[in-house]
């Protein structure tokens, strides 16, 4: 077997047929039938069409509320700051320590929460601190600092 020699399966490939060129090519109509926004050059289906069926975006009712003033923060809890404070070998663990290992995004409102234990002493910076963490942090012997 030679690369040269290489041909696909017999009736595996087929060439498409040319439409509207000609007679030979499926006739006057090229294949799209008679009149009709289908029929058009140009013509473009909306998102969602169903063929004039009622859309699913609009058989479906409105529900909800988004608050447009909310603040949203990403949680962090306390066995996470207590793991990072080990893999970072750091006892400050600001914002930008954080971002670069990945716990919280570019753009995210980060919230201590006191779940699980914080043994080592460290100083944590993030926008908001529950009573707890804020109590665990500090009977570790850390401090607490909030960012605006």
């Amino acid at each position: 077997m030679k690369l040269h020699t290489l041909k696909p399966a017999a009736g595996s490939t087929k060439t498409n047929k040319r439409l509207g060129r000609g007679q030979g090519s499926g006739g006057s109509t090229a294949g799209r039938g008679h009149k009709g926004a289908q029929s058009r050059s140009g013509y473009h289906k909306k998102f969602g069409f169903e063929g004039g069926q009622m859309p699913l975006q609009r058989r479906v009712p409105k529900f909800g509320f988004k608050n447009n003033n909310k603040v949203y923060f990403k949680p962090i809890n306390l066995d996470a700051l207590e793991e990072l404070a080990k893999t970072a070998k750091s006892s400050a663990l600001s914002l930008q320590l954080m971002r670069d290992n990945g716990i919280v995004g570019k753009n995210d409102m980060v919230k201590v929460l006191g779940r699980g234990e914080l043994k080592s002493k460290v100083t944590v910076e993030a926008h908001a601190f529950s009573a707890t963490a804020t109590k665990a942090i500090e009977t570790a012997g850390g401090s607490v600092t909030i960012v605006k």
